[in-house]
């Protein structure tokens, strides 16, 4: 019998691309998008088949292709499907934000996500999981974020209403709503006291680590998770 299947949608880096090669690690071939230029350096696990594709989650067509060639060059629809991609844009209180900053949180993280959960439900294989990335922050109001969180806690429902709509075919559907982890995107636009203030979130005093997050991803795809789905998982540090 051969790998299970992976498919993870913005996984070039951050969380995604820990994500990544914890599913290689953990026995999955992998196919994972990027948006923009092609990762330096392949993830290379010994047994496992990692591939990359160029994919626009604004595009829909170009989803549900990429999900076509997969299964055709894999070999078998995929078990897991990571909904990871994601923006985020600089912080600011409701009554001076951008709106043109608020416009691409929706059009990315809204309309893209919606995009990718849609040709999730239609190519995840029986009895397979689909996760998709959200944020603690959803339950834990912080100024100047509205906007990103609004955006965020879109996705989780999308995740509650899919798990019941997928049950039937034993597929279950899950959310990872991390706290601040030490990522490209999490320290862009911060200075050092920025990102304190943010390990200060947690009891630990320290922001998460990627691979903290995708741990959580590989037991959500797992056998190990068969009794888990329509759950918003928060690995942060107690947070929240």
């Amino acid at each position: 019998m051969g790998n299970k299947i992976a498919v993870v949608f913005g996984g070039s880096r951050g969380i995604g691309a820990a994500s990544v090669e914890a599913l290689a690690r953990n026995g999955y071939d992998v196919a994972y998008t990027y948006v923009s230029a092609a990762p330096d350096k392949p993830v290379e696990i010994p047994g496992s088949r990692v591939e990359a594709f160029k994919v626009d989650i604004g595009e829909p067509d170009e989803i549900a292709g990429m999900l076509k060639s997969v299964e055709d060059s894999f070999g078998a629809a995929p078990d897991l499907i990571f909904a990871n991609a994601g923006v985020n844009v600089p912080p600011g209180p409701m009554a001076q934000f951008d709106a043109g900053n608020f416009r691409g949180l929706v059009e990315v993280n809204i309309v893209g996500a919606f995009n990718i959960l849609q040709a999730a439900a239609r190519a995840i294989a029986d009895k397979g999981a689909i996760v998709a990335t959200t944020t603690s922050m959803v339950r834990m109001a912080i100024p100047g974020v509205a906007p990103y969180t609004a955006s965020k806690a879109a996705v989780e429902v999308f995740v509650r209403s899919m798990s019941k709509e997928l049950a039937g075919r034993g597929v279950r559907v899950n959310a990872v709503a991390p706290g601040p982890v030490d990522t490209d995107l999490f320290r862009a636009g911060k200075d050092d006291a920025a990102v304190q203030r943010s390990a200060g979130l947690s009891v630990f005093n320290r922001v998460g680590r990627p691979e903290e997050v995708a741990e959580v991803v590989v037991f959500l795809a797992s056998d190990k998770a068969s009794w888990i789905t329509g759950q918003i998982i928060q690995p942060n540090g107690g947070m929240v």
